[in-house]
């Protein structure tokens, strides 16, 4: 144990933000560089090193929190980077993106505010890198299996790194022109900056993985051709069909899906545009959904200079404290106060949008909304409430509802969907086409980056199976597990 008496003697603290004024001029992450370094040696030892660690079910990864909260303390960030990378590829892509169910499971959290198991993951796995420790892993000897996997998110890249670790020959299509997937064009830099993502792909690519971008099966490769190429093939496409808003106005020019609206402000960043194509700048933006991907536009918007930022919720506003129907160690439903929501603008919960209205030229001016409540569990309008807010600009980040279906990928392979619209599997992670694995978003729905790379790591336990009749890779959950959180 890290320091019996460390919880009774230090409270909680987080790292530290720049001041807002500061951040809005730039894209880089909000929080003050090195701001941990003093006080992360006190957080971790205010784990209690638990008999029954509770935040390792709260965790789908399964994390070995107690022991590299122990290390941290003691400043072993060598040992504390090796029991890290245990159970997770990319510690530093969840230490900043994650929502930390971890923390939520805390036995310290029944009673006093949780242990912050994030900001000590955070920098754990940032000293490794600054250290040099986080070296390619190349596999001893080669299979001879070849394997593809489909989508260069949180669960391809898993799944590619477990697989050629394995000793086999992978290939990673990406459709995009960059591989990270909605971790390069749909987390905003000011989240996460996408040094961390390339410096992962140069450890890949120096452990034997190969990146082929700007090549979606289905369109540009049939997905049977591709299945004829490798002896296994592990799907991780997302669940990038967007919920979309069928109400009149919704043609406007100026609404967009955020999935539409955030990648243009990544190329920004990265060098292909001087300014966004499709910009907030001295504009009303109005974002619905109050989900992180709503989130993630009001602070583009506000980078960008929007004149003002709404965001709208169909749902009450969540409480602050636990729920009774929410209990610890579940992963509670709360009031949430983002880095973006901290800069600015306006939340309106319990509404829904009726209608769009443009000008002459077809641009969208304003948009109608009604207040609603639940009647009979169901959200009705209330009667009296209409009204309008000025919207030039219309981001919808209202989640999604599975797996691309028009690129062809499905009927071509052949793939059976369950009840929820999702690519079914079995327990290895396979599909109903031998050889044919699905992980993350396709096949468990729109959810966590734990639970991504989580079931890439499954999934290529699976397939390592598949092609070798055994594995040795570790396999952290199941696919109909969901733990204690959501």
């Amino acid at each position: 144990m890290a320091d019996p008496k460390g919880f009774l003697n230090h409270g909680r603290e987080v790292a530290t933000s720049r001041p807002v004024d500061v951040r809005l001029k730039d894209w880089n992450e909000v929080y003050v560089p090195g701001s941990l370094l003093p006080i992360i040696g006190k957080q971790a030892s205010r784990c209690m090193d638990c008999g029954i660690p509770f935040c390792h079910n709260g965790c789908p990864l399964g994390n070995l929190i107690p022991e590299w909260n122990d290390y941290a303390y003691r400043e072993n960030w060598g040992a504390a980077s090796e029991r890290l990378h245990a159970t997770n590829n990319f510690p530093e892509f969840t230490g900043r993106l994650c929502p930390a169910p971890c923390e939520s499971a805390c036995v310290l959290g029944i009673n006093q505010p949780a242990v912050t198991i994030k900001n000590v993951e955070v920098s754990i796995i940032d000293k490794a890198w600054d250290a040099g420790t986080v070296a390619p892993q190349i596999p001893e000897r080669l299979s001879g299996k070849t394997v593809a996997v489909i989508g260069s998110g949180p669960a391809g890249l898993a799944a590619a790194q477990q697989l050629t670790r394995a000793g086999h020959t992978v290939a990673v299509y990406e459709r995009a022109d960059r591989v990270g997937g909605l971790l390069r064009y749909g987390i905003p830099e000011f989240k996460m900056e996408k040094r961390h993502i390339n410096r992962r792909i140069e450890q890949m690519r120096a452990e034997g993985t190969r990146f082929r971008t700007g090549i979606e099966i289905g369109r540009d490769l049939k997905a049977t051709d591709l299945k004829k190429r490798y002896d296994a093939v592990v799907i991780a496409a997302g669940a990038t069909t967007a919920r979309d808003l069928p109400v009149p106005g919704r043609e406007l020019k100026g609404v967009y899906q955020a999935m539409e609206y955030l990648p243009l402000a990544n190329k920004v960043q990265e060098g292909d545009y001087v300014t966004s194509p499709v910009s907030a700048e001295g504009k009303h933006v109005v974002v619905i959904g109050g989900g992180d991907t709503g989130a993630d536009c009001v602070g583009t918007a506000h980078r960008q200079g929007a004149a003002s930022v709404t965001q709208l919720e169909i749902m009450p506003r969540p409480g602050e404290e636990r729920a009774p129907h929410q209990p610890w160690p579940t992963f509670p439903m709360l009031y949430k106060v983002t880095s973006a929501h901290e800069e600015g603008g306006e939340r309106v919960y319990s509404v829904s949008t009726t209608h769009f209205e443009g000008d002459e030229d077809g641009n969208v001016q304003w948009l109608h909304l009604t207040e609603v409540e639940f009647i009979e569990g169901r959200l009705t309008p209330k009667p009296g409430t209409e009204r309008k807010i000025p919207a030039q600009l219309v981001t919808l980040a209202m989640g999604f509802t599975g797996t691309d279906r028009e690129n062809g990928l499905v009927e071509q392979f052949g793939l059976d969907l369950d009840e929820r619209g999702n690519i079914a599997r079995d327990a290895d992670f396979q599909t109903n086409v031998p050889g044919v694995f699905v992980a993350g978003d396709a096949g468990r729905g729109q959810s966590l980056i734990v639970w991504a790379i989580a079931e890439g790591r499954s999934a290529a336990r699976g397939c390592d199976r598949f092609l070798t009749g055994a594995s040795d890779l570790p396999a952290p959950i199941r696919p109909t597990d969901r733990s204690l959180t959501v």
